[in-house]
C-alpha cells in the first residue's frame, strides 16, 4: 500500500497544485550567492554570522558563508542575506 507522502505527491501532480504546500516541504529560492528565501521552515536551530541551521521537514538545512544575516523571520518564511558559500541538507 502506498504511503501518504506518495499519495499527496501524485495528487499534487495530477491537480497541478504546488508540491511544497501539499507535501509540507521547504521551498528554497536563491538569488545568486547573496540571498536565500526559505518557505515552510520549522524553526531556527543555530544562527551565527558564518552558519545558519534551519529545521525543515525530515531534516536540517545548513547554510554556510560570510556575514550571514537573518533579514526576515516569519512563521513560514526566512530570508537570509550575506555571502552564501555552501548549502547542505541532512536527514
Amino acid at each position: 500500500m502506498k504511503n501518504s507522502h506518495e499519495i499527496k505527491r501524485k495528487l499534487a501532480e495530477s491537480l497541478e497544485l504546488p508540491k511544497d504546500i501539499i507535501l509540507d516541504i521547504p521551498k528554497i529560492t536563491m538569488i545568486g550567492d547573496i540571498q536565500m528565501n526559505i518557505e515552510n521552515h520549522k524553526g531556527i536551530i543555530e544562527y551565527t554570522n558564518n552558519c545558519i541551521r534551519i529545521k525543515i521537514k525530515d531534516g536540517i538545512l545548513k547554510i554556510m558563508g560570510k556575514n550571514l544575516l537573518l533579514k526576515i523571520i516569519l512563521k513560514d518564511e526566512i530570508v537570509i542575506i550575506g555571502k552564501i558559500q555552501q548549502v547542505e541538507f541532512t536527514l
